[in-house]
């Protein structure tokens, strides 16, 4: 709204300084900085509303260390994650752009979902929550509408490099002409790979010509399973003390990089990516996500004060699977949400290894001594603030790779 205000100052009234609000660097430092600020301040407030509403988190007693401690600790602190980042972005974002719209909707139907499922659990003291179908309903849900919007919008087109003996002879204003024209495409980003870049139409090619058309019977499934995957993913993370919101905060960032790049024609340019029109507005979006992610981290390091519930790690892996399909960039989840997948493999492997083994001799087996992964190197003794550094470690390591790929083809 700030933005739309000064811009019309700025138009009507030439005020000084008020065409500052159209730079991007300025309007994502503003927004990290107020969710920031928002998240610190308030946050303390919301924790001591919730302590004198006795909302905490029931723990149950799976033997690990400090774990009874923990009982009664208030939970549901991702809705300070969530008014955190949706205030600053109502304030500073082009509230029109399309790939803001579906961040926004993403944050809301995702944190509905995780509220529903604490809510149950904390005043029906009910310590399943929501049940897993009705889970897996709204993910899917969202998945359709995302990946739909991004199919069918108008809005949302991509551009396609110009080989180098165009770009001399094609000029506008004198200036070379570096990309083609917007176009609907279902091309995204294949890491390590020359070209560095896979069209999910190729998969319905061998049907005919007209097929193109069908892609999204291909696009839209994929949009389904990431939503999903990261999501789960990034619940069984929030399983320690500050573990999912410091990992999310590195992921988030990373893929920061990566909407600026891809929405800035000059850099797009110079990397020899796809170059995105108008998604370099999500830029604001997530340095409010991330300014309130780290705000959040305040209170939720070691000892917490607050947890986050589902109603925080659910939408943070909804959002971090949306900007991922939104730039194009969802090939690199495996290596950039590494943490989470890691933690949604050691559960899958520990369940289905254990059901093997039990059904082959009589007796199930297990590869961790407790899943997900973080659960096991407590067992192993590790205290969490120990575990917790160390796996930030290893996101920012694979952060850092996942950058590269920019240009390791």
């Amino acid at each position: 709204m700030l933005y739309y205000l000064f811009d019309y100052l700025e138009k009507h009234y030439q005020l000084t300084g008020a065409g500052v609000f159209q730079y991007l660097s300025f309007r994502s430092s503003l927004a990290f900085m107020g969710a920031l600020l928002l998240t610190t301040i308030y946050g303390k407030q919301i924790i001591n509303y919730l302590q004198k509403k006795q909302i905490g988190e029931s723990i149950r007693d799976l033997g690990l260390e400090g774990q009874v401690q923990k009982s009664g600790t208030p939970t549901m602190g991702g809705l300070i994650i969530i008014f955190g980042t949706l205030l600053p972005v109502f304030l500073l974002t082009k509230l029109h752009n399309i790939y803001i719209v579906l961040l926004i909707i993403a944050t809301v139907w995702m944190g509905f979902i995780g509220f529903v499922d604490d809510y149950i659990k904390v005043f029906k003291k009910d310590k399943e929550g929501l049940k897993g179908k009705f889970k897996i309903l709204g993910q899917v849900g969202l998945g359709l509408f995302v990946g739909a919007m991004l199919f069918f919008h108008p809005e949302v087109t991509m551009k396609k490099q110009l080989p180098q003996h165009e770009v001399q002879q094609v000029t506008e204003s004198g200036v070379p002409r570096l990309f083609g024209k917007a176009e609907k495409s279902t091309r995204t980003t294949l890491p390590f790979f020359k070209d560095n870049e896979f069209n999910y139409a190729a998969v319905t090619e061998w049907m005919g010509d007209t097929t193109h058309k069908y892609a999204w019977l291909i696009f839209i499934p994929i949009v389904i399973f990431i939503i999903t995957a990261v999501s789960n993913g990034a619940n069984l993370t929030d399983g320690i003390d500050g573990l999912a919101a410091g990992s999310s905060a590195i992921i988030v960032v990373t893929l920061g990089i990566f909407a600026w790049v891809s929405g800035n024609i000059i850099f797009a340019n110079y990397l020899d990516v796809m170059y995105i029109p108008n998604s370099g507005e999500m830029v604001v979006f997530i340095s409010a996500f991330a300014g309130a992610l780290v705000g959040f981290l305040w209170y939720n390091t070691y000892p917490a004060q607050i947890f986050m519930g589902d109603t925080g790690s659910l939408t943070i892996g909804g959002i971090i699977a949306v900007i991922a399909i939104a730039t194009r960039k969802e090939l690199l989840i495996p290596l950039l949400a590494g943490v989470f997948m890691v933690e949604n493999l050691s559960v899958v492997l520990q369940v289905g290894y254990f059901k093997y083994t039990r059904k082959k001799s009589g007796e199930g087996k297990r590869i961790f001594l407790m899943a997900p992964l973080h659960h096991h190197y407590q067992k192993k003794g590790y205290h969490e603030s120990k575990i917790v550094a160390r796996f930030w470690i290893v996101g920012i390591l694979l952060a850092v790779a996942t950058i590269v790929t920019l240009k390791l083809r």
